[in-house]
């Protein structure tokens, strides 16, 4: 058997007394998440559904999303993890083409009413046909009326369960990508893809007795799903959940549960970077439990990299992957020197090429399209050949994504396919020039987009968030600019802001920028 669900399973067995999940002064030991997962799986099988069946699950980073993921898994299922920010009509198209035959939802709150929308989108697809309110009080009842919730599908369940045997290349999760081109599409990924890239973690941040990650990367998201909740319960981590990210929250969890492993954005870096109040927190017990600092999502700036490095005596690992390589595909690893500004290697069992638009080899040091060949690739876009046929060209996943290779073998990730400017002819790549911004002492965040320019067909434009207490002109910064970098990549237009739009997962959102 090869069911995603034994990286809980085998823990459970060999450690059930370690905490698995911390949430605020919630302690869950690996027997009790395995047992509650059981349950789940228990009430899923009597209700009907067999293996290969979608179930949607929406959850922030709560200790239901755990629970129902692996006991979706544990019955067979395929999870369909959904962003809690989706509405009615978004989640009903998710539904609809996932298949889903049963659909988990957390209640929310009064900002965000997850609950209200999600039935609203099960409302509309005729095929789904179990719906659970997540409620706050597990035994309470749901704030909807005449729906069900996770709490009665678990009551009286037996907590032992005989998990489903399922082959390496059945579907495990399919994840939905951000659909910034179109109609989001759902990745399938087998069990072999989550689990071979779950297990990168030994290769990856090793294995140490007592581990505990800070878990505020969005678990219906590739990274903290598979780097985080599969990786850290394969080693019999403790995760403490963190729903919403922000400085505040993050540096005192950190300090109060002795937190060894963050994973997080680069947007996260900075900040809990730039925190204005800094003294409330005894940085020195932080920097002194912190033994790992793992980046992916963007591209880290090398000046923010550094300076949290110097703060929080640690250095930070920078990896790369996608929705569609289980995400991991390479990563600056622990037994060479890392090089900053690099998304590392290829991982174990993974090939990376950087090619030209006839897919043929560029040269060392040239940028091209980065393509990955391996056991993560996944299956395909769930009921959409033509996209697949699209994206997996002569066996290489293609990724939209423009990087290059150093004389050692690092790939560096130059930009996105879709967010390189073309300016009178020339290729601009926005990460180059927001590397270079963030290097002056005014200011501590950069995005840079293409905006429509008669004359130059784009042009380029920065938007930038200055440091506390600092202050710089337009014309200033254009100044230093032109100093800095040619004269086709200087930025002719400066905004300044006090925020930058993002993601759920806390990328910067540079179509809202455009």
């Amino acid at each position: 058997m090869i069911n995603l669900a034994v990286l809980l399973e085998d823990s459970a067995r060999e450690a059930p007394a370690k905490t698995a999940i911390i949430f605020n002064d919630m302690k869950l030991p690996y027997a009790a998440v395995n047992a509650a997962a059981n349950q789940i799986a228990n009430g899923l099988v009597g209700l009907g559904i067999k293996p290969g069946d979608k179930v949607a699950l929406t959850c922030p980073n709560l200790p239901f999303f755990p629970l129902v993921y692996y006991g979706i898994l544990k019955a067979g299922a395929v999870v369909v993890p959904l962003n809690v920010l989706l509405k009615g009509r978004e989640i009903a198209y998710h539904l609809q083409d996932s298949d889903a035959k049963a659909y988990f939802c957390f209640q929310g709150t009064p900002d965000l009413p997850m609950g209200q929308f999600g039935y609203e989108g099960f409302q509309q697809i005729d095929g789904c046909e179990h719906f659970f309110m997540i409620t706050i009080d597990p035994a309470g009842p749901s704030p909807i009326e005449g729906t069900k919730t996770l709490g009665q599908l678990m009551y009286g369940q037996s907590p032992a369960f005989d998990t489903v045997a399922t082959n390496a290349d059945d579907t495990a999760v399919i994840l939905y990508t951000s659909g910034t081109t179109g109609s989001p599409k759902g990745a399938e990924l087998s069990h072999a893809n989550m689990i071979f890239n779950a297990r990168l973690s030994d290769t990856m941040y090793g294995r140490v007795e007592n581990d505990v990650h800070l878990v505020t990367l969005p678990l219906f998201h590739s990274f903290g799903q598979t780097v985080q909740m599969n990786g850290g319960f394969y080693n019999q981590a403790a995760l403490s959940l963190l729903p919403r990210f922000d400085p505040d929250t993050a540096l005192s969890i950190m300090e109060r549960d002795n937190v060894t492993i963050f994973a997080g954005v680069p947007t996260m870096y900075w900040a809990m970077l730039n925190h204005p109040n800094p003294e409330k927190f005894d940085l020195a017990k932080i920097a002194g439990n912190l033994r790992l600092a793992v980046s992916g999502g963007s591209a880290m700036p090398v000046e923010v990299m550094r300076a949290f490095g110097e703060k929080f005596k640690v250095e930070i690992l920078e990896g790369y992957g996608l929705s569609e390589t289980s995400p991991v595909a390479t990563f600056n690893r622990l037994d060479r020197p890392s090089k900053p500004g690099s998304v590392g290697l290829p991982v174990w069992g993974v090939s990376v090429r950087v090619v030209d638009l006839e897919d043929k080899d560029v040269a060392q040091g040239e940028m091209g399209e980065i393509v990955i060949k391996g056991h993560n690739i996944m299956k395909g876009y769930y009921k959409k050949p033509e996209a697949t046929a699209e994206a997996m060209r002569n066996g290489w996943f293609h990724t939209g994504d423009i990087g290059k290779f150093d004389e050692d073998g690092f790939l560096t990730i130059t930009d996105r396919v879709k967010d390189m400017i073309i300016r009178g002819g020339f290729n601009v790549y926005p990460r180059e020039i927001e590397e270079v911004m963030v290097t002056h002492p005014a200011v501590s965040l950069a995005a840079v987009v293409g905006v429509p320019d008669e004359r130059h067909g784009e042009e380029v434009k920065a938007y930038i968030i200055l440091k506390p207490g600092q202050q710089v002109t337009e014309d200033e910064l254009i100044d230093w600019c032109k100093g800095c970098m040619a004269a086709y990549k200087y930025p002719r237009a400066i905004e300044f802001r006090d925020a930058l739009p993002m993601t759920a997962t806390g990328k910067i959102l540079k179509r809202e920028l455009r």
